[in-house]
Order: C-alpha cells, then structure tokens, then sequence
C-alpha cells in the first residue's frame, strides 16, 4: 500500500514538474525583452517604430490619418444623434400610449 502511494506521488509531481516545463507562449528563451532577442535596427519604446521629430517641430501626418480621424468623428456623430433621436418602442411605452388613449376614449 505504501509503495503504491509513493509512485503515485512521483507520478503526481512529475506531472506537475513538466506542467512548469512548458511554455505556453512559445517565444524565445526569456522571453520578447531579453537580451539580444531583438534584432538589428530595433528602435525600443517607440510606437510603431516612428523617430520622433526633432525639438520645436510637430509630427507630420501620413496620408491614411486625415480621412480616419474624419470618419470617427461622423460615425461617432451620428450615433450619438440618431440614437438619441430613436423613436421609443419598448412594450410599456406602448401600454402607457394604449393607456392614454383609453382614458381619452373613455372621457375621464
């Protein structure tokens, strides 16, 4: 009995042993920052990789950004004016107009 539960307790922290193995991102060793996984080139804590401008001087828009920052601006417009312009049709706003309605029927 004992000799049964010592395998399966070598069995159990085997298991768990080769669980702490496996790597689930599948990267490089260390991980993406370690060093010299990046490769030539890399320019670090910059977005998308853009030098920025010198002092004094803005950053130039590329072609894309005009028309982008344009068209989310209307889309968010117009959501924000035809949601807020949608007629009511939930059930008890019906009721409450079928209501009304009654009472005004009925005279009182």
């Amino acid at each position: 009995m004992q000799s049964g539960l010592r395998g399966f307790a070598a069995r159990a922290v085997r298991g768990v042993q080769r669980q702490q193995q496996r790597r689930m991102g599948a990267g490089p060793p260390g991980g993406y920052f370690a060093e010299g996984v990046q490769g030539e080139g890399h320019v670090n804590g910059r977005l998308f990789n853009e030098t920025p401008p010198p002092p004094g001087q803005s950053r130039k828009w590329e072609d894309w950004e005009a028309p982008w920052y344009a068209t989310m601006a209307a889309v968010g417009a117009i959501l924000v004016f035809g949601l807020s312009a949608k007629p009511e049709t939930s059930g008890s706003e019906w009721a409450r107009e079928e209501a009304k309605r009654r009472l005004a029927a009925s005279g009182k």
